[in-house]
């Protein structure tokens, strides 16, 4: 079967309900899009829009600092995939040129066993970040959920698995490219696909984002969806599923504008066994991809985008 053409957009709400048959019928609409072009939109996850103009209001608050500021903040500096990285610090294609955008990563810690994250000196800040990821890591919760039930696993088989996650909230800018100021080749994100298990991504309506569907040569954009989260799932949930979920190419091109977007990327505990889910593993065949802990997956990803 050759995968849609197209992003469903998925109504979530019935995944916070007690009727079990009503999540069923979301997580059986989320796997279709899964199994196929491996993006869907989804709308009803309770999370306010003022919450997400909010968290948009302090990305643009980050990324008018003096660039100074953001270097202090680097992630070169500091690692662990916190802070800030600048122009041509990533290739998410390593076989493209350097990324054109800026971002600035906030990552899940219990304030324990992870490194701090790094806060800019702006008023409120720290508190709309965090409030903003408890509100989306939820939704990515549900979601796996969702998944659990389409693969006909217990409900709750996804939940000791991303109850200390590798979680990362990545805001996102991409500058204003005139036509004639591009050069060939260049991108505001290369072609990839993304390393974990679920992306969510809420975009401020400019164009860029386009998905090309496994077995395609096709590039599609990707509209723009007002209050809606684009979702995705990654390399690692790709893994678990023996291939059943599809994790797609993607990319961002040059925008026609200033474009600014917030991407949650769920990924699993450290020490999570990423391992083909026997049910995903037809009878008499051998699963596709070798144990691995989630930990040592990301990291050999993270490796390839930075340059080691």
């Amino acid at each position: 079967m050759k995968p849609s053409r197209s992003v469903p957009l998925i109504n979530i709400a019935p995944l916070m309900s007690g009727d079990l048959e009503a999540r069923r019928k979301v997580a059986s609409e989320i796997g279709a899009a899964c199994r196929g072009i491996g993006f869907f939109a989804v709308t009803g996850h309770g999370i306010a829009v003022e919450q997400i103009d909010a968290m948009f209001a302090a990305s643009q608050a980050f990324f008018a600092l003096p660039l100074a500021d953001k270097r202090a903040l680097a992630m070169k500096l500091h690692g662990h995939n916190r802070g800030y990285a600048g122009y041509g610090d990533e290739a998410l294609d390593e076989h493209a040129a350097p990324d054109l955008k800026e971002a600035y990563n906030l990552i899940w810690t219990d304030g324990q066993q992870r490194p701090p994250n790094l806060w800019p000196s702006l008023p409120g800040w720290r508190e709309t970040a965090e409030n903003y990821f408890d509100a989306v890591l939820a939704v990515g919760h549900h979601l796996h959920r969702a998944f659990a039930l389409d693969l006909a696993l217990p409900e709750q088989h996804f939940a000791d698995k991303i109850d200390q996650p590798m979680a990362t909230l990545r805001m996102l800018r991409y500058p204003d490219r005139r036509p004639d100021d591009i050069t060939e080749g260049e991108v505001g994100a290369g072609a990839h696909t993304d390393y974990g298990n679920l992306t969510l991504l809420a975009t401020d309506g400019v164009a860029g984002l386009q998905v090309q569907p496994r077995g395609s040569h096709e590039w599609i954009d990707v509209p723009a969806l007002p209050g809606a989260f684009v979702c995705n799932i990654g390399d690692c949930l790709m893994r678990w599923s023996n291939d059943v979920y599809m994790s797609t190419p993607h990319r961002v091109l040059p925008p026609p504008a200033e474009r600014y977007s917030i991407a949650f990327f769920l990924d699993p505990n450290p020490e999570a066994l990423v391992s083909a889910i026997p049910s995903c593993v037809p009878t008499g065949s051998a699963a596709k991809h070798p144990p691995i802990l989630a930990y040592d997956y990301l990291q050999s990803r993270f490796a390839a985008t930075y340059g080691g």
